[in-house]
């Protein structure tokens, strides 16, 4: 992730865009307060000051940290925190937030979007929802 991603004008955004490598569409997503604390923190480090990327590589052999020296630093932050690591991953942490809004609203269609999925079947399988369930909400809902 760059850092022109997530910051504009000296400030670090409310909401940034990022295309997904897999299928070149853009995914939105929201940095809440918190994280854009922690972000602005970082962006004072003499590492990252002046940098391209967001997480430039420290080692200076490429412009970022490679998608295996992200692993290990999420499994170390679980491992940090007395989680069991192999029970969670870097794939597993993009969809907390929509299984969450899932859970809590019930609405498919709300999810699709932050996960980038252009098939509502996707979306489904991704959250684990089956067919019986989605129908059970559609029901549910009156117009």
């Amino acid at each position: 992730m760059k850092v022109v991603d997530v910051m504009a004008l000296g400030q670090i955004k409310e909401c940034a865009s990022v295309l997904q490598s897999k299928t070149q569409k853009p995914v939105r997503f929201e940095i809440s307060d918190g994280t854009r604390v922690s972000v602005e923190k970082w962006m004072e480090d003499e590492l990252v000051a002046g940098a391209e990327y967001l997480w430039p590589d420290q080692s200076h052999v490429r412009l970022h940290i490679s998608t295996r020296q992200y692993s290990r630093i999420v499994r170390n932050w679980f491992n940090s925190i007395g989680l069991e690591a192999s029970a969670y991953g870097t794939h597993s942490m993009r969809g907390t937030k929509v299984t969450q809004i899932y859970k809590k609203t019930g609405n498919l269609l709300a999810v699709q979007p932050l996960q980038g999925h252009t098939k509502m079947d996707s979306t489904m399988r991704y959250l684990g929802v089956e067919l019986e369930d989605a129908v059970a909400i559609a029901v549910a809902i009156e117009f």
